[in-house]
């Protein structure tokens, strides 16, 4: 059984959801507002978490509960003609999953040529060197330890800000 680390912290050292300062501009907010993310986590805490806090920046957010389930999305994305690098403007997926892991996930998503170009961004309760080598390794574009609004928004924001110059 796989501990939700979220879900106890979340008890033990709450965190606040919401972002401390206004962090977005107002061009970027116009932008964020018609931008999607896919999200993958299966600790409900940490969904709600990241669901909010890009809600508070006005992005939509579409959610998956584990790596298997977030590919077979993405592959049916595929199979309706759709391009998931253009349905969202990024994925940011949990790394400890049961079914199927983020580096797992990441790993199929680089391998096949109608995802493979999705910015991925790995987002852990796990820290330290091993996983900043295995982000590497499996092609994640980023990694984020988890959870602190400011941070996840000014990626998410900086990752529209580089779309919107492309």
């Amino acid at each position: 059984e796989i501990i939700d680390v979220e879900k106890v912290l979340a008890e033990v050292a709450p965190v606040s959801e919401l972002l401390s300062v206004r962090i977005a501009d107002e061009q970027t907010s116009s932008k964020a507002s018609s931008s999607r993310v896919l999200i993958v986590d299966d600790s409900a805490v940490a969904r709600k978490q990241i669901i909010r806090c890009l809600q508070n920046l006005g992005i939509e957010v579409v959610a998956q509960n584990d790596g298997r389930q977030a590919l077979t999305y993405l592959r049916k994305l595929v199979a309706d003609g759709k391009k998931p690098s253009e349905e969202f403007v990024m994925m940011i997926s949990d790394i400890e999953m049961p079914e199927m892991d983020g580096y797992t996930l990441t790993t199929e998503v680089r391998q096949d040529p109608a995802m493979r170009d999705m910015h991925i961004l790995l987002h852990t309760s796990l820290s330290g060197v091993f996983n900043q080598g295995m982000v590497k390794r499996v092609g994640a574009d980023d990694f984020l330890a988890k959870f602190q609004p400011d941070d996840l928004a000014n990626r998410v924001i900086e990752r529209i800000r580089t779309t919107d110059k492309n």
